[in-house]
């Protein structure tokens, strides 16, 4: 297949053209470069010549449906998307602009253009949180966002279901647990406390560390949006998760004892443990029931989470580099996402 790929610079839609350019797909990616976009993970798709890489927005409706004149892609992956919570909650206009007016202006090209399958990829973050005893989400569990990000991510949902069911595009998503991996942008939780104890500073973790989440290595969640993408049944919604229940704490300790085989100088990195004003809105709970995923497309994640974990922590002492030149050049690590 040709395949259109927003948001392909990111940090999972990398992995997905990574994984597609394997497997002999043609792939166009449209990215805009906002921030967090990563080009260096994609340098081993550049090098294909089923590869081309487009700079641009997608709320630039006449791009977009000059991209999908121009490819005639038979499906699009929708990965383009504002993503950080804290962010969300200093900046909301952008998220909404981006996932809200970006998915909309997606639809209506995909609508004109006919004969394209859409793959919208979002988030569990859309049902809100759960308490510790409640049943994970599923692709039934009502919506209830609590931040702006969680909420644009919503209205995207409900967009591409109506145009769907209104229009009759033949339409699927997937909702996933927290990602984790090689190439994640230095402001989410793993990697800013990989980095923040090599570099011996405090770990900083928001409220008491009680909250919890489902960890899912990118990789596995790849493989996952590719079968959803080949064989989901259209108009259907997939959850993806990583059946890895953690606190954030847990995670945070986990990461100290790692390191302190791998960096015994430093040990014990636990002592760096710090803790932080909560964020405001802050779910106590996400959980994931991939039960759908696995038993109608076979999926399962290949990687249990201390696996996972410890090829993620690798990959950040080998690349030190990269990141090192994030901090330096666009994000230095700065507290995010205080406003009340």
């Amino acid at each position: 297949m040709t395949i259109l790929v927003t948001g392909g610079a990111g940090f999972i839609g990398s992995a997905v053209i990574r994984q597609l350019i394997r497997a002999g797909e043609t792939v166009v990616n449209l990215d805009k470069l906002t921030y967090a976009a990563t080009p260096e993970a994609l340098e081993e798709a550049a090098d294909s010549p089923a590869y081309r890489f487009v700079h641009g927005d997608i709320c630039d409706g006449p791009l977009v449906a000059r991209l999908l004149e121009e490819y005639r892609p038979e499906a699009v992956m929708h990965l383009a998307a504002e993503s950080h919570v804290d962010r969300s909650i200093d900046g909301p206009a952008a998220f909404l602009q981006t996932n809200i007016t970006g998915t909309f202006t997606l639809l209506e090209a995909v609508r004109r253009s006919g004969g394209i399958r859409l793959h919208h990829i979002s988030t569990d973050e859309v049902c809100g949180a759960l308490g510790p005893s409640d049943a994970a989400f599923s692709e039934t569990t009502p919506y209830a966002p609590n931040s702006p990000y969680s909420a644009s991510k919503a209205a995207s949902d409900h967009l591409v279901r109506a145009w769907g069911e209104t229009y009759g595009l033949e339409v699927v998503t997937s909702n996933c647990s927290n990602n984790y991996g090689p190439w994640q942008f230095p402001e989410k939780l793993i990697p800013v406390m990989v980095i923040a104890a090599v570099e011996g500073r405090p770990l900083p973790i928001y409220g008491t560390g009680a909250n919890i989440r489902d960890w899912l290595y990118v990789e596995d969640h790849a493989r996952a949006l590719r079968l959803v993408l080949e064989r989901g049944t259209p108009g259907e919604s997939y959850c993806v998760g990583g059946d890895a229940e953690r606190t954030n704490l847990e995670v945070v300790r986990a990461i100290c004892a790692a390191l302190d085989a791998r960096l015994p100088g430093g040990a014990p990195h636990d002592r760096l443990i710090s803790f932080v004003t909560d964020r405001p809105g802050h779910d106590a709970r996400y959980a994931i029931d991939a039960a759908r995923i696995r038993a109608e497309l076979g999926w399962r994640p290949e990687h249990g989470f201390e696996d996972g974990l410890a090829a993620t922590i690798d990959w950040y002492l080998a690349h030190r580099d990269w990141w090192e030149g994030i901090r330096a050049r666009r994000y230095g690590g700065e507290r995010l996402g205080l406003k009340a």
